[in-house]
């Protein structure tokens, strides 16, 4: 099965190609970036070691960036690689900023001649994945060339156990090339296991994204935002989708009734909705915001719709509470939850769904340590709000979840060293 597709590898160029200019065209990908992701005209390489750092995309990203600053302090020599597949990541790591001594590009394409000029290009001395973003062609050719591979703060999901399921003997042949899989949970030890991974090569380690740091915002903006809305309650409904947003609308109405002046700031997952999601608040209320649109909140704006990319900093930092969306039972079809830390380490009272199976042991230490409020239906959320709003409860519930945050940030610790371990002797 790996041999058929690394035979396809060797011609699919045309295929990604077109692929990626239909991403120009819908303005998801940079033109003068495609042909970084064919390993053409990359940036010169450093002198002496580069550890290459992969992830998929924003949250993903983002969550490596105290890793390769702890790894930037204990290899003051070395130098660093981040790769990423989506143009939102870039534009949100060009945001933040990168570590010192480190780059970012796009991974290559997964065919064997844009695989092989990045790898002869940047020689790294160790390659780092992340969650479960890996190519074969990718996989196959660092190994081949001796380059230790690692598998990082990688979950492994039940319903992912049967959709791989048909191609278990390539992913088993991938996977194996891995020289250590460090995992979230015990439940994804097992699912790797299953698929050929030696069990001496997993650890469990937690989550890396408990050990990154607050998302950043422009202080200049964040001041002025704050003399804008004044001392007024204000809770952020947070990566929400379509079927949440009328939940979180109907809920501020009637927390408007004890809180008059309360204010909803709305970050939905998808930002294109923007636009239709202000329409609709405006039928509710009579002082609607649109970031796109260039409105600014105000003592009146009730619903303020913050429809932009890498300004989550600014919304956390502006709440007293935040709904975490992507977790409410209001369809027929669950949703999975959304990473709480960001929440936690900006000091929001985190409110979320019962819907979070992608981060079910996270929630669940939340949970056991009285530092996050579950929703169970749309009905309870104005009610559960007040509790969030309340001072004396928020700074409970706001000291529980930083101590949470601070014990999972060990696992950056543990990361590094597996990983320092896998460098070859100076």
């Amino acid at each position: 099965m790996l041999s058929a597709y690394l035979g396809f590898a060797r011609v699919s160029g045309p295929l990604w190609r077109r692929a990626l200019e239909k991403r120009v065209t819908k303005g998801k990908l940079a033109a003068d970036r495609v042909d970084e992701r064919f390993g053409k005209g990359l940036p010169a390489r450093p002198e002496g070691q580069v550890l290459w750092f992969h992830a998929l995309s924003v949250g993903e990203s983002l969550a490596l960036l105290p890793l390769i600053e702890r790894a930037g302090q204990a290899l003051p020599e070395a130098h660093f690689l981040l790769t990423t597949t989506t143009q939102a990541s870039a534009d949100a790591l060009a945001k933040v900023g990168l570590p010192p001594r480190c780059q970012h590009q796009f991974l290559p394409v997964d065919t064997l001649p844009a695989v092989r000029r990045f790898l002869d290009h940047w020689q790294p001395a160790v390659g780092v994945f992340s969650e479960m973003d890996f190519w074969p062609a990718v996989i196959v050719e660092a190994d081949k060339r001796g380059i230790p591979l690692a598998l990082i703060n990688s979950r492994f999901y039940a319903r992912s156990v049967e959709s791989r399921g048909k191609l278990r003997g390539l992913y088993a042949d991938v996977l194996s090339r891995f020289s250590i899989c460090l995992v979230q949970e015990a439940e994804s030890a097992k699912h790797f296991a299953e698929f050929g991974v030696a069990p001496e090569k997993i650890t469990v380690t937690g989550a890396l994204k408990g050990a990154a740091q607050p998302l950043a915002a422009d202080a200049d903006t964040l001041a002025d935002l704050k003399a804008r809305i004044g001392a007024r309650p204000v809770w952020l409904a947070a990566a929400t989708e379509a079927g949440e947003d009328h939940a979180m609308l109907a809920a501020h109405s009637t927390l408007r009734k004890t809180h008059p002046d309360a204010l909803l700031i709305m970050a939905p997952r998808n930002i294109a909705v923007g636009p239709a999601l202000a329409a609709r608040a405006g039928t509710l209320f009579d002082s609607v915001g649109l970031r796109s649109a260039g409105d600014l909140p105000d003592a009146e704006t009730a619903v303020y719709v913050a429809d932009t990319m890498g300004e989550m900093g600014l919304w956390y930092r502006l709440a007293q509470a935040a709904f975490v969306g992507h977790s409410l039972p209001v369809r027929e079809e669950p949703y999975l939850g959304k990473n709480p830390f960001e929440a936690a380490a900006l000091g929001c009272v985190i409110l979320h769904g019962p819907e979070v199976e992608d981060f079910a042991e996270t929630y669940a230490k939340l949970q056991a340590a009285d530092a996050a409020i579950e929703v169970p239906m749309t009905a309870a959320l104005p009610g559960l709000l007040s509790r969030a709003l309340d001072p004396v409860l928020a700074e409970a519930y706001t000291k529980a979840a930083r101590g949470v945050v601070a014990a999972e940030a060990q696992v950056l610790d543990t990361t590094w060293r597996a990983i320092a371990a896998l460098l070859p002797a100076p």
